[in-house]
């Protein structure tokens, strides 16, 4: 594995090597093209997969150690987004907007959001968790009625896990309560604790949402 991922790290600089070996041996008579040719080869696939599909296998690692600096540089390294196969495409753009949230970078974010959501994403688990980070950040922007559309068309998406779903539940929770539609804003309260959340974060949102719930009319 590592080996494999040493060779898309430096594919096109080996591509670029393998390319010139085969035209040295060209010009130097030593073979003719048809010998020269699987050298030829090797070098034009390198290059091609390095455009088309670029180097993000490599962040998962640093991504699940939260090495932030280290995916920022790997997507960096990437040239030419454009040239990538339109679902890796989407998935870089979704890793940029990501960054820029860490970052509270939140016009980079929505941008960089937005253009992963056009190009479509891979899995509806994908596109639910974007759809609930472009919600989060309508929030951020006091933007409640764009922030309610992107985040109930999340749930109906489907979320990848059910700190994700009680992300989105908690946050029509706290939607409902500022339209005042406070059986709603219980109904999605009821069903984000039922979830059992154990991120710590979510999991004091619940605690000190539970206290003035019961409160509320409806």
């Amino acid at each position: 594995m590592k080996f494999y991922n040493i060779i898309i790290k430096y594919r096109l600089w080996l591509s670029l090597v393998v390319i010139a070996a085969a035209i040295a041996l060209n010009i130097s008579g030593t073979a003719g093209f048809w010998p020269a040719f699987p050298l030829y080869f090797v070098g034009v696939i390198g290059l091609f997969s390095h455009f088309f599909i670029g180097p993000l296998r490599l962040i998962q690692e640093p991504m699940e150690q939260g090495k932030v600096d280290e995916v920022k540089k790997i997507l960096d390294g990437i040239w030419f987004p454009n040239l990538l196969y339109k679902p890796i495409r989407s998935t870089y753009f979704t890793l940029k907007g990501n960054l820029a949230m860490m970052k509270q970078d939140f016009d980079g974010a929505e941008m960089n959001m937005k253009k992963g959501l056009d190009l479509g994403m891979p899995m509806k688990e994908a596109e639910g968790a974007s759809l609930l980070q472009m919600g989060m950040l309508a929030m951020q922007k006091n933007n409640i009625k764009q922030a309610e559309n992107y985040i109930r068309s999340a749930i109906r998406k489907g979320l990848p896990d059910k700190e994700n779903q009680a992300t989105a539940f908690l946050q029509m929770c706290s939607i409902m309560m500022t339209k005042r539609e406070f059986r709603a804003a219980k109904d999605f309260f009821r069903k984000a604790k039922a979830l059992k959340p154990t991120t710590p974060e979510i999991v004091k949102q619940i605690k000190e949402i539970e206290k003035y719930i019961s409160r509320m009319p409806g």
